[in-house]
């Protein structure tokens, strides 16, 4: 058996992916205290059937289920399929214009740089309901995640207390970038994060934004200096995706991955941002970046078990995330940075002059007004 490809020994001040940021996060070994949980939001996008794990959770927390419904989740079909569960749930469309700011970073990137999702939208529109219903324990859940036991969830909400984001964390399908899929399938050492497919956060939390670029969830959990704090407990399981299916997935990933695992290495090394975010740091990083792509290409050729055509279409993933790289520059990251931190101010600005105490309806009618 050929022993897993893990990145070489380096200073560990020098700019390089990381297989794990892991360390940044308290892990919770037990937990005892158990807190109500005041909403559940999912941003969904497939049909309606796919909400009965969150239908089911939601009314074993018996609190309400917030779904904002797009594409193929259509808010009539939601709550026709929910009818009889026992559960408060709203059903809202995520509307393409509405009183949520739109900020600076969202235009900063090339069209073809730009990923095709509304998720980071429907959770901003998400977190400002929460802000103005007043719910200071949230779970976030994506619609192919399942939670089998709500007590972890009751006791990951105690915990926000303590903490300002609790997380679960992922016991079924590992969800990385396309890139990162392609190092552990080649044979690479990599891990996973938190994320807000299961994330429960504090109210306080919703001054904070979800990036329009991949991994917006790793910048929301990001202060001006660093990284909020953040736990770890409990499990859930992702449903399995084809990381390799959707062509243009990996060319669309490259910016966001770039970014997040720059910005998660310095702080892997006890760097701030504001100190360590130089445009030296990412000609650097981008750099390894780029070898970092071509050892996985490398390996490809002779991992065993590997079906031609999965070898073909890794391959096409993996030229197509190299050349979104070779389309930015270190200049250019650094300006989306300095452009983020001014968004967050004015995104802190806004949710804190929202109206609170609202019902949803009435926080609907606010934003969409």
């Amino acid at each position: 058996m050929t022993a897993p490809a893990v990145l070489p020994p380096t200073d560990a001040r020098q700019p390089r992916q990381r297989a794990t940021h892991r360390r940044l996060l308290q892990q919770v070994a037990t937990a005892e205290a158990e807190a109500q949980v005041d909403a559940i939001i999912v941003p969904a996008a497939r049909p309606a059937g796919s909400l009965n794990h969150a239908t089911r959770l939601a009314a074993e927390l018996g609190c309400p289920l917030l779904v904002l419904c797009s594409l193929d989740a259509k808010p009539e079909d939601v709550l026709a399929h929910t009818a009889g569960a026992g559960v408060a749930v709203f059903a809202v469309e995520s509307p393409p214009k509405s009183n949520v700011p739109v900020l600076e970073t969202k235009g900063l990137l090339p069209e073809d740089l730009r990923r095709r999702t509304d998720t980071p939208g429907k959770r901003n529109f998400g977190l400002a309901l929460a802000w103005m219903a007043g719910w200071e324990r949230v779970l976030f859940l994506d619609d192919d995640i399942d939670i089998r036991d709500a007590s972890e969830v009751r006791r990951a909400a105690a915990l926000l207390d303590e903490y300002e984001v609790v997380g679960l964390d992922n016991v079924g399908f590992p969800d990385n970038s396309v890139v990162c899929h392609a190092h552990r399938d080649t044979g690479g050492e990599q891990g996973t994060f938190i994320g807000s497919g299961a994330m429960l956060f504090r109210r306080s939390r919703a001054t904070s934004f979800f990036a329009t670029i991949y991994n917006e969830d790793w910048f929301f959990l990001l202060d001006p200096d660093g990284l909020a704090r953040c736990a770890v407990y409990g499990t859930f399981s992702q449903a399995r995706f084809d990381p390799y299916a959707v062509k243009n997935r990996a060319a669309t990933e490259e910016f966001g991955d770039c970014l997040a695992e720059g910005l998660f290495s310095l702080l892997d090394d006890g760097r701030s941002l504001d100190e360590a975010a130089t445009t030296h740091f990412w000609e650097a990083f981008l750099a390894d970046r780029g070898q970092f792509i071509a050892g996985v290409l490398s390996r490809l050729e002779t991992t065993p078990g590997i079906s031609v055509f999965r070898r073909m279409q890794m391959a096409e993933a993996l030229h197509a995330a190299r050349t979104s790289l070779h389309q930015f520059t270190a200049e250019e990251c650094v300006g989306y940075l300095k452009t983020w931190q001014v968004d967050r101010q004015m995104w802190r600005s806004w949710i804190e002059g929202l109206p609170v105490g609202l019902t949803i309806d009435e926080a609907r009618a606010h934003l969409t007004s």
